[in-house]
């Protein structure tokens, strides 16, 4: 057997605790060992179990070629450094690359009705359902890490006890059934720009929800901006190609879309100062008034009419446009 020499290089990370190396061997191939000391069973086991799932539904995704539970350590397919936010970023036309990344995301859609998959240990593994447990367990990192943070612990708490019913009511107005194989960080920054072809990362959340869900976090992407216009240019192109959608439940779609849109961005604020605030990871806030943005945008409804008076007077525009907390 001949023995490959390799070096090694740090990689970026991303706002999980995970770490990411780069194996280089001698005739210049190179794949990519991820390193988590903690939740070994998402981040390695799973996500090598949904990675296995996707490849088997010719969709591009990391291939694991080593595993090792006991180092926390795994070994995968390197897709390089090209993101489609790197892409996209540089283009002035940016639909034609969405038009893209929707034919794939149309793809994973048809990945169902998911029971259970088989993971490199060999126990099977039952895909959660997005339960209202779930999304109420996102939403509050919004009261418990960002409004404690802004308006102080005992506010906070009255907001909490005042506006979480109000969420409650909106979650149960969701329209669609969850049975999609939902990617749940569907965004340009993890998908890969690979020979003219799209590579999926970060699949080790993947869950069973809403149709609209994936398509939310691709058009209302906090990482970068991109305006109304070409928001409903994506929007229109899902809707004009997706089997699910017809002209009777049209309506009920959009609907869904901004519901599940203020639920995760309220999430996402959770996460950024949860990442400052326990990470010491303080990039991410430099996020927090396009995530607001993002949120005025969605909750104009009328379906949103009671939280959107809660969330103005408990978080004023000057609050919002801080890039601190």
């Amino acid at each position: 057997m001949i023995l490959k020499k390799y070096k090694i290089k740090t990689l970026a990370g991303d706002a999980s605790s995970r770490k990411f190396f780069r194996k280089f061997y001698d005739d210049k191939k190179s794949k990519v060992i991820v390193v988590s000391k903690k939740e070994k069973f998402k981040n390695l086991i799973l996500y090598a179990a949904i990675n296995d799932l996707l490849i088997k539904n010719k969709i591009l995704a990391p291939k694991l070629y080593n595993l090792n539970i006991r180092v926390g350590l795994m070994e995968i397919s390197d897709f390089g450094d090209q993101n489609f936010y790197k892409v996209i970023k540089k283009k002035k036309s940016r639909i034609f690359f969405y038009k893209k990344i929707i034919d794939l995301l149309l793809k994973i859609q048809k990945i169902r009705p998911i029971i259970k998959i088989k993971n490199p240990i060999n126990r099977n593994y039952k895909f959660k359902k997005y339960s209202l447990k779930i999304l109420h367990s996102e939403s509050d990192l919004f009261f418990n890490w960002y409004l404690r943070r802004v308006i102080g612990k005992k506010r906070a708490t009255y907001v909490k006890k005042i506006l979480k019913p109000k969420l409650n009511a909106i979650y149960k107005k969701l329209n669609f059934k969850n049975n999609i194989f939902v990617h749940r960080d569907f965004h340009v920054s993890n998908l890969m720009h690979i020979n003219n072809k799209i590579g999926i990362l970060d699949s080790q959340d993947a869950i069973i929800g809403n149709p609209s869900y994936d398509l939310v976090s691709l058009i209302d992407d906090v990482r970068i901006v991109t305006s109304s216009k070409v928001k409903n240019q994506i929007y229109d192109y899902y809707i004009k190609k997706s089997s699910l959608i017809k002209k009777s439940n049209k309506i009920n779609f959009l609907e869904d879309f901004h519901i599940l849109s203020i639920q995760r961005n309220l999430k996402i604020i959770g996460i950024f100062s949860r990442l400052f605030l326990r990470d010491k990871k303080k990039q991410y806030l430099k996020l927090l008034p396009y995530c607001w943005k993002l949120i005025e945008n969605r909750y104009k409804h009328e379906l949103f009419e009671e939280i959107k008076l809660i969330l103005d007077d408990c978080v004023p525009k000057k609050i919002r446009k801080q890039k601190s907390i």
